[in-house]
């Protein structure tokens, strides 16, 4: 992309899952970085990751280490963003978070690019990228509502194990050889097996009897759209698919939408492509949607019952759900001169 200037940037939690994800997204989409730092917990210090041709080798996260960092993008746990985002801050950068630690506060914007990049006009220095479920989920649901209204909707989340980070992939791939083996599966990261099972819980259950990651789904997606009251009833299932969560979605507009004009909305949305012919049996899956940035959505149809419109939605939860929206954030800051 053009810019003006290049940019220091910081990939905090470089050696983890969407850390990794991060680097190959900087270098796919030309990011103007000059010097990239790769920071992470004291326990992976030393060890090296490639970017654009070359090792770099791994520092301690530390708030010396964001001096002079443009561009911090935090991919580790919510406890180092929480001490740390404030400190690039301080020295005059912007900390760009995917963890949940400053999602609902109200002084940090929450952006999906295509859906709301106005609120980066408010940023103090930080800015929450939402969970992976949310982003798809609001993906394909704005679209809708600049066309009808969005009422309500009910979704259920199909969910990678990769959204437990590398601990999830590892688990199923180690059970589906245990399995393989004859031995029992024993559960670490997933609260039941996982391999060739559907889990109906993604991290922990509250007192309200909802997980914590359907709260999540709810909140952030109230507050992207900027619709505090809007009604969202959720269940968060994980399954056994490495890469790409999915979400089937009943939706119910303000005013009538059918099939065909929800079709032609989601089309002309940046970052969604309809895939969706029954006739030919063309609907999107999580295998087509790894590696992608763009948020797929099929099975468009009327519900039988009502007016309301039920769709399937799939987007690579590492990519579009975690990389791409933090750097797409920091592309779009730069296009608005916030940085």
């Amino acid at each position: 992309m053009a810019a003006e200037r290049e940019r220091t940037v910081a990939v905090v939690g470089a050696t983890g899952a969407v850390g990794e994800v991060l680097f190959r997204v900087l270098e796919e989409r030309g990011f103007p970085a000059g010097e990239v730092r790769a920071l992470a917990s004291e326990r992976s210090v030393g060890r090296r990751v490639r970017f654009a041709g070359r090792e770099l080798e791994v520092r301690e996260a530390v708030p010396e280490a964001f001096d002079g960092v443009d561009f911090a993008f935090f991919a580790a746990t919510g406890s180092l963003s929480k001490d740390l985002a404030p400190e690039v801050a301080r020295r005059g950068g912007v900390a760009i978070d995917k963890s949940s630690t400053w999602r609902l506060d109200h002084e940090v914007p929450l952006v999906v690019p295509e859906v709301n990049p106005a609120a980066l006009e408010k940023h103090r220095g930080i800015v929450s990228c939402p969970n992976c479920t949310t982003i798809g989920f609001v993906m394909a649901l704005e679209p809708l509502h600049r066309a009808a209204g969005v009422r309500s909707v009910v979704v259920t989340t199909l969910q990678a194990v990769s959204g437990a980070g590398k601990p999830g992939v590892e688990e199923l791939e180690a059970q589906v050889e245990g399995l393989a083996r004859g031995e029992a599966p024993e559960p670490a990261t997933f609260a039941a097996p996982i391999a060739y099972n559907a889990v109906p819980l993604c991290e922990k259950f509250l007192d309200n009897g909802y997980s914590s990651e359907e709260l999540k789904l709810l909140n952030e997606t109230r507050k992207i759209m900027e619709m505090p009251e809007l009604d969202v009833a959720m269940t968060c299932v994980r399954v056994p698919v490495p890469v790409g969560h999915s979400a089937t979605m009943l939706v119910e507009t303000e005013r009538g939408l059918t099939p065909e004009a929800a079709r032609e909305a989601l089309a002309a949305f940046p970052g969604v492509e309809v895939v969706d012919d029954p006739g030919r049996d063309v609907f999107p899956t999580p295998m087509q949607v790894e590696g992608r940035d763009e948020v797929l959505v099929g099975r468009i149809r009327r519900d039988l019952g009502s007016d309301r419109l039920w769709l399937w939605q799939v987007s690579d939860n590492l990519r579009k759900g975690a990389a791409t929206n933090a750097v797409q954030i920091a592309e779009e800051m730069i296009r608005r001169g916030l940085k």
